[in-house]
């Protein structure tokens, strides 16, 4: 036999929701200012033994590439571009991760679908 949600009753005191409401307010408004800083804070990716470099904010806009000189060959053209699609494709992955972390240290580890 199923108890509710808690398993026990009365687990929530009396007058409760509003006080809810309030923590969910603030919660809403420390992850539109994580957001926010996410934003400012960048990430960097590098492929091929650092000859391509890609510098990313957490909202996932690309600030810089770098690319090696010794790397620059009009013979090979491919290889560049698959070095310069990897490094982005990490520093995607490094931004996300950030923007988890982040969202996480607000959320206390669950697992809110849609809010990042």
């Amino acid at each position: 036999m199923s108890k509710g949600l808690g398993g026990k009753r009365g687990m929530m005191p009396r007058g409760g929701g509003a006080g809810m409401a309030q923590q969910l307010q603030k919660l809403q408004e420390e992850m539109m200012k994580a957001q926010e800083a996410l934003g400012q804070e960048t990430v960097e990716a590098s492929v091929g033994g650092g000859v391509v470099k890609v510098v990313m904010t957490g909202h996932l806009e690309v600030r810089s590439v770098e690319i090696a000189p010794e790397v620059v060959n009009a013979d090979d053209v491919e290889m560049l571009q698959d070095l310069i699609v990897a490094a982005v494709n990490e520093a995607i992955v490094k931004a996300q991760a950030l923007a988890a972390e982040r969202m996480s240290a607000l959320t206390g580890g669950l697992n809110l679908p849609g809010l990042f």
